[in-house]
């Protein structure tokens, strides 16, 4: 069996709420498309509290947001306000530059929410990275659920066990998220780059035990197994030929693309976010996401 690559993830306390990173890391920038993945939760908030994030900018990317328990409010620069809840996909497309925030519903407030879900960022391929921006929202009815026995997998992007989710995808990308009770599953070879990500239960790959909230990269090309009981994300995808950078909110190709979306931010070029005009999270004087070296 070939060993796999692990990459533990920093974990940051925001203090209702912990944020789990895997990627970007020092031994590995990107999976696939997948260059920034984060697991938040499980949390239960007291009644009155809730997700801020407040209006804050991207360029050359774009965000996949996924959630297994609570709701997030989405709103953005063109216009989109959109909750979104268990079983749905939002897909933001920054290309050129969006912002966005992300809140809390105001009934989610006055219950105390439960947030407990995935965020991950694709960088666009090289002829799309200035693409103009979009904002989708794929329904639970269009992501297919593959069920066997005690073993089930919605496919959130890309095309995975037959089934092809209606996710919009700017290159060749792989998202599911895997359930298995006592149950076993095959990881399709496919891909060029694939990982897995369990967050909760116990489960192995080919026999071999994985930790909860780590990253597992896989080999190229060879068929694994999936086993235990518990949830698991796996994701990957074409392998990119160019580097990508990451700074704060933004990934280029170009480190002066990046630095023109710092001035641009810091000079409020960006356009504003309706019904969320008031707030903007400042550019970071040392950022916690940035990819290596």
């Amino acid at each position: 069996m070939t060993d796999l690559v692990e990459i533990a993830p920093s974990v940051h306390d925001l203090g209702s709420f912990k944020v789990r990173r895997v990627l970007p890391s020092r031994p590995r920038t990107m999976v696939g498309p997948f260059i920034f993945v984060d697991e938040f939760g499980p949390a239960q908030m007291e009644t009155g509290e809730g997700m801020d994030v407040r209006p804050h900018p991207h360029i050359n990317l774009a965000t996949v947001t996924y959630l297994f328990e609570g709701a997030i409010g989405h709103r953005d620069s063109l216009g989109t306000h959109k909750v979104i809840r268990p079983g749905a996909v939002n897909l933001m497309t920054a290309g050129t530059g969006i912002v966005h925030s992300e809140r809390s519903p105001q009934e989610e407030r006055d219950a105390g929410p439960r947030l407990y879900g995935m965020q991950t960022w694709l960088a666009l391929p090289d002829g799309k990275e200035e693409v103009d921006p979009a904002f989708d929202h794929i329904t639970e009815d269009q992501l297919p659920l593959i069920e066997d026995g005690k073993a089930s997998a919605r496919v959130l992007m890309g095309t995975l066990w037959g089934k092809t989710a209606a996710t919009p995808q700017h290159s060749p990308t792989i998202y599911a998220d895997i359930i298995l009770a006592s149950a076993s599953m095959p990881i399709d070879a496919e891909a060029d780059e694939r990982a897995v990500l369990v967050t909760e239960g116990s489960m192995t790959l080919d026999d071999q035990p994985l930790e909860p909230f780590k990253l597992y990269i896989l080999a190229p090309g060879q068929p694994m197994t999936l086993a235990g009981t518990g949830r698991a994300m796996l994701l990957g995808g074409e392998a990119f030929s160019t580097k990508r950078h990451v700074w704060w909110n933004f990934v280029s190709s170009s480190r002066d693309r990046i630095e023109q979306a710092k001035e641009d931010w810091n000079a409020h070029r960006f356009p504003v976010v309706p019904g969320d005009e008031d707030e903007r999270i400042p550019i970071p004087e040392v950022p916690k996401t940035v990819s290596y070296p």
